[in-house]
């Protein structure tokens, strides 16, 4: 078997999915069923079938009655994933800093809709007690540092739309549940540029984090230091600030903010220091003592997210 053909999908309607992609990238105008059947070897009809339900999920777009070009939904995912693979390049070198001062782990996350999505950490398994978040891991903005971050940069019209579509759900008794509390919480927030979790997620657990802008000054993702509440130090702080602004503008200048608008979308519409590849906070985490299982799943998240451990190996 050639090379070729180890790679080909197994799944044969997927491989002419692919290949119906790959015909409408070759042509800078909508193009017509009848060339795409024979550009792709597909019988017309079995083109048609496939590219009506690549349309229905905004993969291909139908300009007029039988034409099609790419759709919106392919730069929407194009440009959300460039823009993480540009901001955790700049970041790393500032996170590892950060850890190798605290001793604790760094998160890196952005906005998905109404929760934040963390994508990259620097921890060290070789530090005493800390929280250590999964990439990938997902929590509600209105209970994270770096949710408030984006709640902060938002008006207040959306901010209350955003109360309206979560109903403000808590976690813990610290959690902020009510739109005047947390609107008094986004003004210290714009105020300080900074914002903070208080065991406001998950008890035992205290974040900072601040903000990176591109060179347009958008909000584009945060950087949170997380740790078990009695080790997190106020002098954090102004070394966080100091060490995005490496990581800020002039490195971020290729940044698709277009991803974070189109996500934030989506999301309304469904309404030395190891470098793993998550961040401050996680909800329905389940937290890990090394060896057994503490903390049961909340109902927020499913139980597979497992966002935290705490690590208990000796300082």
């Amino acid at each position: 078997m050639s090379k070729t053909e180890e790679k080909k999908p197994t799944i044969q309607v997927l491989e002419r999915a692919f290949d119906l992609l790959e015909v409408l990238a070759s042509f800078p105008d909508p193009v017509s069923l009848k060339v795409i059947a024979e550009r792709s070897g597909l019988h017309p009809s079995t083109a048609h079938r496939i590219l009506n339900d690549l349309t229905i999920g905004r993969f291909v777009d139908r300009p007029e009655a039988g034409s099609y070009r790419l759709g919106m939904r392919l730069l929407e995912l194009g440009n959300l994933v460039k823009a993480r693979l540009d901001v955790r390049d700049a970041a790393l070198g500032p996170m590892r800093e950060l850890h190798k001062l605290t001793h604790q782990p760094v998160n890196l996350s952005m906005r998905q809709g109404d929760e934040i999505v963390y994508i990259e950490r620097a921890y060290s398994e070789r530090s005493g007690m800390q929280v250590v978040r999964a990439i990938g891991g997902r929590a509600p903005l209105h209970l994270t540092s770096v949710g408030k971050l984006f709640l902060a940069n938002d008006d207040p019209q959306r901010v209350r739309a955003y109360a309206m579509r979560t109903g403000l759900a808590g976690h813990t008794r610290n959690s902020i549940t009510d739109l005047p509390a947390l609107e008094r919480e986004l003004t210290r927030v714009t105020q300080q540029g900074t914002a903070r979790d208080d065991e406001e997620l998950e008890l035992g657990v205290r974040c900072m984090a601040a903000g990176i802008r591109d060179d347009q000054g958008n909000l584009i993702a945060g950087l949170s230091i997380s740790a078990p509440a009695d080790r997190l130090e106020e002098s954090w702080l102004e070394r966080l600030k100091a060490d995005l602004c490496r990581a800020g503008p002039s490195r971020l200048k290729r940044v698709q903010i277009a991803s974070l608008t189109a996500a934030e979308a989506e999301g309304e519409r469904s309404a030395g220091a190891g470098t793993g590849t998550g961040a401050c906070a996680g909800a329905n985490s389940v937290t890990q003592r090394r060896t057994r299982s503490a903390s049961p799943s909340r109902e927020y998240f499913p139980v597979e997210s497992r966002n935290t451990m705490i690590s208990c190996r000796p300082a």
